[in-house]
């Protein structure tokens, strides 16, 4: 059982990069938007690197029970403010994701740069900045690429549904889209069943061992 001083302990070293990869998820969205031509989420202050703008509570808690995966509030978008409403929400959609794995990237890349051989490599450094500093890094990019890949699953609201909708023709992307009313309970029953879990796993522990050079 987890301590109350372990379970400060381990909010600690995550607050830090889920603030990161969350605010960075959104503000992808918000600034491909823009681009495309739709000021929604810059006209109502979400186009910001204020984390607190973004958190969505839920969501956030999943993110420190699972430690691996969960969610923000979603920007507001208008698709009949694009250009190309069909094609530009893909673009906008895959920005999000795209955002995380480029974190999770550059993550991975300073932990073998700081911590080539382990922690004990930085001996200028006490142990007590050493190890936690080690630690937000590899939740880095941990929680960079299971919020990329967790939003990449094709059910509505996420993601991947909206991605999936613009290579779809026309008449198909009607039907796909009338099932985003009941997308939540149907993400919320796989969660449940531990489906998601089960089919996003493996591809969370590849990008984790490729950008790390290990897993965990």
């Amino acid at each position: 059982m987890e301590t109350v001083i372990q379970l400060i302990q381990r909010i600690s070293l995550l607050a830090v990069p889920i603030l990161l990869a969350v605010t960075l998820h959104e503000y992808a969205h918000g600034w491909m938007a823009n681009k495309l031509g739709d000021p929604t989420a810059r006209l109502s202050g979400r186009l910001s690197f204020n984390p607190f703008k973004h958190l969505d509570f839920f969501g956030t808690l999943v993110f420190i029970l699972t430690q691996m995966i969960g969610w923000a509030k979603p920007v507001p978008v208008n698709p009949y403010n694009l250009n190309n409403p069909k094609k530009d929400m893909m673009l906008v959609s895959i920005a999000g994701p795209a955002a995380n794995m480029i974190l999770a990237a550059l993550s991975g890349l300073l932990y073998r740069w700081i911590f080539p051989f382990g922690i004990s490599t930085i001996s200028s450094l006490p142990l007590e900045i050493t190890l936690p500093l080690s630690l937000m890094v590899r939740y880095s990019v941990i929680i960079n690429v299971g919020l990329a890949v967790f939003n990449i699953i094709p059910i509505p609201p996420l993601d991947g549904s909206k991605i999936v909708a613009g290579l779809l023709p026309i008449d198909l992307y009607e039907k796909f889209m009338k099932i985003e009313r009941y997308g939540f309970l149907i993400l919320l029953l796989l969660i449940v069943t531990n489906v998601v879990n089960v089919v996003i796993y493996p591809f969370i522990v590849f990008f984790v061992s490729l950008f790390l050079g290990r897993w965990m």
